[in-house]
């Protein structure tokens, strides 16, 4: 049975995936979730054979049900080829009591490539069926990661444009030269004076101006998304949970139907959102370990029957008052997930701590969730074989990486790279040494108010 999306806020007609995936976003303001989710029909014995891509094929197949094999095999071995540097994919590395899931060799280090990789070809796959004779503009805003991963997989890409929006002071050295060095005409990358939560807020209300949604139409573009707001994003990252769980499998750790906990570090809740998908289409998933917000809306919305009335009420009043509070049923559904978070003083520690184990160097991101993790593990007893995300490389945050395993940081970050490599004995990603001479391309900052302005500027309208 085909799968079909709607929106978290209305009960309006729903579309298929492709439709779902070249729009990006409903117009009523609220997320596409599916209309139902599909149980896994391959076994896991039969996946825990599978090299990455067969896997992919497997889950993704019936999640965007309106593609055809040839499709959706194409987009998935287009994505998952030579650019990741380890034919597994996403590497599961043993250190202490935890397998850490290897998210981040991908071409610009960082778990947003598992997705991102994909989804240009998801997207213009989705135009021509579609017969979609619009340019596709994707608009995103980002905390570092996403940004980067973004202009990799649509720079160049005929048919589409992409601007990407970050906080000027928010994101590491690293991060902000991966993105300003990027090349390519279709490409556009703006600080704002800001955080975070401004630029993904004023990107949102971009997506919702009807306007500019009609004047881009009058002159052949339209608005689609690459954060995780997007089911495309979203859907690849189901992969990596089952992906990760049949090694384990294949590998003798666990028993078929042996439950697994996933322990994920994740800001705006698409990564453990992806795992709770993962375990709603039959994967034996024991606890989601939520360290640490626009996809929890789309978990909202499940726990709340997928009820799109009461998800508009409870947003609605999250918008007016900064604050909702669920009722004690949907809170029931919420025992698969544990939340905890580590303060820099704890994520500093945990590297060292890892590091000490065994030489194995993690990135702050990462060891906030094995500190978290490392505490549940005592304070419940729970001995269940845990994976915990390993969503970016050290090489992204060598600053705080080196100072939290007590040396010098007060090299230029690309030198203090090289020392990372030495300390870690892997060598410093591609991703970071193209960096060494790549010239500044993108070097507007603004303000929150202007972002329109840029984006129209850009556009030429």
């Amino acid at each position: 049975m085909d799968i079909l999306y709607r929106s978290t806020r209305s009960e309006s007609t729903p579309i298929t995936a492709s439709q779902a995936i070249l729009r990006g976003f409903p117009e009523d303001g609220g997320l596409y979730v599916p209309t139902f989710v599909p149980a896994l029909e391959t076994g896991l014995a039969d996946l825990a054979k599978m090299d990455y891509r067969g896997v992919a094929y497997e889950v993704m197949r019936l999640l965007l049900s309106d593609y055809t094999e040839e499709e959706l095999k194409n987009c998935i071995d287009s994505a998952y080829d030579s650019k990741f540097d380890t034919d597994e994919i996403a590497p599961l590395r043993k250190s202490g009591d935890a397998w850490y899931l290897e998210l981040f060799h991908g071409p610009t280090i960082a778990f947003k490539d598992m997705a991102l990789s994909i989804l240009p070809y998801l997207m213009t796959t989705a135009a021509r069926k579609n017969g979609s004779g619009r340019e596709i503009v994707i608009l995103t805003a980002t905390s570092g990661d996403t940004g980067k991963a973004a202009l990799a997989g649509f720079a160049g890409v005929k048919g589409t444009k992409i601007m990407v929006f970050y906080p000027k002071h928010g994101v590491s050295s690293i991060q902000e030269r991966q993105m300003v060095t990027t090349v390519g005409a279709n490409t556009r990358v703006i600080g704002i004076n800001g955080n975070f939560d401004d630029a993904q807020t004023s990107v949102k209300n971009l997506f919702t101006d009807k306007a500019l949604v009609e004047e881009m139409a009058q002159n052949g573009m339209q608005f689609s998304s690459a954060n995780s707001i997007n089911i495309g994003r979203l859907t690849p990252q189901i992969v990596y949970y089952v992906y990760a769980y049949t090694r384990l499998l294949a590998d003798g750790v666990i028993a078929e139907g042996d439950p697994v906990n996933f322990v994920v570090p994740t800001g705006n809740f698409g990564n453990i959102l992806a795992a709770y998908y993962a375990k709603r289409m039959g994967l034996p998933v024991g606890k989601l370990i939520c360290a640490s917000n626009s996809n929890l809306e789309r978990l909202i919305y499940h726990i709340s029957g997928d009820d799109a009335e009461k998800c508009a009420a409870f947003m609605k009043e999250l918008k007016e008052t900064g604050r909702y509070s669920i009722t004690p049923e949907m809170r029931a559904q919420l025992s698969d997930f544990v939340s905890g978070y580590a303060d820099e003083e704890q994520t500093a520690e945990e590297i060292r701590t890892v590091y000490e184990n065994d030489g194995y160097v993690i990135d702050p991101h990462t060891a906030v969730a094995s500190s978290v993790y490392r505490r549940y593990r005592a304070a419940a007893s729970d001995l269940t074989p845990a994976v915990i995300d390993s969503t970016a490389s050290p090489f992204k945050f060598e600053g705080s990486v080196m100072a939290a395993l007590g040396k010098d940081t007060s090299l230029p970050d690309l030198e203090l790279a090289d020392k990372l490599s030495e300390v870690a004995g892997v060598p410093v990603p591609k991703a970071v040494s193209d960096l060494r001479d790549a010239p500044v391309l993108h070097n507007i900052v603004c303000d929150r108010t202007q972002m329109k302005d840029e984006v129209k500027k850009f556009l030429n309208l």
